[in-house]
């Protein structure tokens, strides 16, 4: 008896659940933009229980390839019950631009509701392979790696980040992903983004539902102006895809496979700082900053230590620029400043603070100035540079040595003018010449010019022996050829050793360019993998290949790592033997 009171109590609260709430009549499209040639599904449901009577759209401009189909589905979870009634259709358009589907309408409760009406893009024909079902055709459409970037016109020195994201269509299963080449940030200070964990959202791509994860995120920070590339991410990817069989029970039948997949190249296109307003103390700052300096002591005794601490927080691009140096007077003993960092990076950007202190000592009894500090950066959001200044500290050194300072008068010499003949200097030293004169017949230039030929034609006779034996030397003179050409080519890079940025920036304008001239193709847009492929078109062995290609990742990875003037001039001289190797064998 029991048992059929509780039964009857849960079918009431159920039904009570599922008549509480309002009932609405939702469309979904399983695409907004399509082809005029491709098809698309359209479902139309009512989430409470009792609707009867249902009228569909007109479909103008479409025509009903398939339903509609009804299917009603009910669950209950934690304690919460859904209910859904669909009636589905499968569509296609009969011309492009953009079309409407109306409302349908649907009868509850002696009430009749509507569906609000649903726009649709279509564009030209699409190529549509003879089976529709291959599941080459079917992961392409519905699987899309893609590289979302926050801002395509940063300033220089301004960060914005890359997202890459794996979207999904909800009728195809990923079982497994591994990412076969990581992109390139060249040009770029870059950081990684932790993600914890790989949760699954729901978003729109191309006006479509889909899953997606966020499989990689970074901060990027622009070094420099001009166009600069993100290279594609790529991955492999197993792919369940249903062929469109099903099997005796009437589960859908999938076929495993395995695909690449490849983001978009992104350009980003960095707007130089405005000269206008520009600070001179200005030394790369991009952000909203604060800044402070402050003295821990300013009354001590001579020999006791105080500390000067100059401090930049906020948001920017911290990591990237030089901080205010602090000057003092010679009586304060000034030591090498402690750098100190407390800085985060997040998809918001670089944040936290950056710290250099100063150790003073004084030497003298006495009251010193320590003059203000300026510190100038520029706010990308406001489009301006802005200057905060410090106030003057003064430091009163109490005990300690008297600073003695001496006096002294000089009496300094005046040259004396002369006028005519009137005051002269007394000439205390007499220089005497000979009056007698020697001839140049029998003179030491004589001889020497009467022997000049018999010395001259001998060594004339040497050298040009020698140059036809350099001349007949084939590789030595391509040898040195190439070496001439290598140093014509790595002297700008030369001339900025011991500047580490203008210095990799040279050397791998240098490569570019020799491989312009040599080739006659515009190569600074292009990726490494394709001058490889165009080297290897041109038989140059694999060897050289790589040796070039690793010239020039090192002057991408060396402008953002310390590097020492021995290591550029080896980087110098491996340049130059590449750039030898290369001439020898076009």
């Amino acid at each position: 008896m029991k048992l059929k009171f509780y039964i009857s109590l849960f079918i009431s609260l159920l039904t009570l659940s599922v008549t509480a709430q309002e009932a609405t009549l939702v469309t979904k499209v399983s695409k907004n933009k399509l082809g005029l040639n491709q098809r698309l599904r359209i479902e139309f449901s009512v989430n409470k229980q009792g609707a009867d009577n249902f009228t569909p759209p007109k479909f103008s401009n479409f025509k009903v390839v398939g339903g509609p189909s009804q299917s009603v589905s009910q669950s209950w979870i934690n304690g919460k019950v859904s209910f859904s009634q669909s009636y589905s259709y499968i569509i296609q358009p009969k011309r492009k631009g953009e079309l409407t589907i109306g409302t349908a309408s649907i009868e509850i409760g002696g009430k009749k509701i509507k569906s609000k009406p649903v726009k649709i893009i279509v564009l030209d024909p699409v190529e549509i392979p003879k089976d529709p079902n291959d599941p080459n055709y079917i992961a392409q459409q519905n699987i899309h790696l893609v590289a979302e970037i926050s801002k395509s016109r940063p300033y220089v020195g301004e960060g914005i980040y890359v997202e890459y994201r794996l979207y999904v269509s909800e009728n195809i299963s990923v079982y497994d992903t591994s990412v076969t080449e990581a992109p390139q940030y060249n040009g770029f200070w870059n950081q990684a983004i932790t993600i914890n964990g790989y949760p699954v959202k729901m978003g729109k791509y191309n006006g479509e539902n889909y899953r997606y994860i966020v499989l990689q995120k970074a901060l990027l920070v622009p070094t420099k102006t001009g166009k600069l590339t993100i290279d594609p991410m790529k991955m492999d990817i197993v792919i369940g895809v249903p062929t469109g069989k099903a099997d005796f029970f009437g589960n859908v039948i999938t076929k495993n496979i395995r695909r690449e997949f490849a983001s978009a190249k992104k350009t980003i296109t960095p707007k130089s700082l405005p000269l206008e307003g520009k600070p001179e103390n200005f030394n790369g700052a991009v952000g909203d900053f604060n800044f402070d300096v402050t003295l821990s002591k300013d009354v001590l005794k001579a020999n006791e230590s105080s500390q000067i601490k100059v401090v930049v927080s906020g948001k920017g691009n911290l990591k990237l620029f030089e901080l205010p140096i602090v000057e003092t007077p010679v009586e304060l003993e000034k030591y090498q400043p402690e750098r100190k960092e407390k800085v985060s990076v997040t998809a918001s950007g670089i944040s936290g603070s950056v710290s250099d202190l100063y150790t003073v000592v004084p030497q003298y009894k006495g009251k010193y100035k320590i003059p203000n500090v300026s510190f100038s950066y520029f706010n990308p959001k406001d489009e301006k540079y802005k200057t905060i200044s410090t106030d003057d500290f003064y430091v009163d050194v109490l005990e300690g040595k008297e600073l003695v300072t001496e006096e002294t008068t000089s009496v300094k010499k005046q040259n004396i003018i002369t006028t005519g003949k009137n005051f002269r200097y007394i000439q205390t030293k007499s220089n005497f010449s000979s009056t007698k004169t020697t001839d140049f017949f029998k003179s030491n230039l004589f001889y020497i010019l009467l022997l000049l030929p018999l010395i001259a034609i001998p060594i004339g006779i040497f050298i040009a022996k020698k140059n036809e034996e350099r001349n007949n030397d084939i590789i030595g003179n391509k040898l040195r050829k190439a070496e001439r050409l290598a140093k014509k080519y790595l002297s700008e890079a030369q001339k900025q050793l011991g500047k580490k940025e203008a210095f990799y920036e040279a050397l791998e304008r240098a490569l570019h360019n020799y491989l312009k001239a040599k080739l006659g193709i515009e190569t600074a847009d292009i990726s490494k993998e394709k001058i490889t492929l165009i080297l290897k078109g041109k038989n140059v062995d694999d060897l050289t290949i790589n040796q070039f290609i690793e010239v020039l990742q090192s002057s991408d990875f060396a402008r953002y790592t310390p590097i020492t003037n021995t290591e550029m001039e080896a980087e110098l001289e491996k340049a130059k033997q590449v750039i030898i190797q290369l001439d020898k064998q076009f």
